[in-house]
């Protein structure tokens, strides 16, 4: 398996009735100010350099952002605040992403989600989110040299806490969320929990740009 195959493998794939149906309604049913343009309206890939040491995982595609553009972190607030933050840190060579055909490049850094599609109310089930891991286990097979995954929101943060109890059977223990709260996965990689880049937490200011890179930068100074 690689990336060239796995992604194919994702973008084909209907395994989640409901998410399908739910991601063609977006796309079909188009907010005004995209009125011209075509959604994705599949499921979405991963994003960056293969070789990177830092994962950054969400829970899911944005419905009118990664389902819109075919880019997972593209093309809404979420994606413009998260990549202001990843430029200043020195982790892309642009401070925004658009769409796939931007030149957005990511430097010793992956973008990925644990579930594929997006999900009604950001809400995947228990079975859907245990169908995606087989892809999200593939992706970070292929990511050899990733020490580092930041989780990106309470909700990532838990899925990646499921994915390493279905996967890697670990073992029972409070995995309390927090932003820049560690901690060290049996497979020796060290997980990051991180405040969302959402419009309502950058405007509540529960994150902004400051404490963003911060984080970003002492990921940086925790690889391997």
């Amino acid at each position: 398996m690689n990336f060239k195959n796995l992604n194919i493998s994702i973008i084909k794939c209907t395994k989640c009735p409901r998410l399908v149906k739910f991601r063609n309604k977006i796309g079909v049913n188009i907010r005004k100010q995209y009125i011209n343009e075509k959604y994705w309206a599949k499921a979405v890939t991963g994003f960056g350099d293969i070789k990177a040491r830092i994962l950054l995982v969400g829970l899911a595609p944005a419905a009118h952002g990664g389902n819109r553009t075919g880019r997972v972190f593209t093309g809404d607030r979420s994606a413009s605040f998260l990549y202001k933050c990843l430029y200043k840190a020195k982790m892309s060579n642009k401070p925004n992403s658009i769409n796939k055909n931007d030149g957005l490049k990511l430097y010793n850094t992956y973008v990925t989600t644990a579930l594929k599609c997006v999900p009604p109310g950001d809400k995947p089930t228990h079975k859907e989110l245990k169908t995606c891991f087989k892809y999200f286990k593939q992706e970070i097979d292929l990511l050899k040299n990733v020490n580092i995954i930041i989780a990106l929101g309470k909700i990532a943060f838990d899925a990646c806490i499921k994915f390493y109890k279905e996967i890697y059977f670990l073992k029972n223990k409070d995995y309390v969320f927090g932003h820049d709260v560690k901690y060290l996965l049996p497979d020796k990689k060290i997980l990051i929990g991180c405040y969302h880049s959402s419009s309502r937490n950058v405007n509540t200011k529960r994150i902004d740009l400051n404490k963003m890179v911060k984080l970003l930068k002492n990921a940086k100074k925790n690889i391997l």
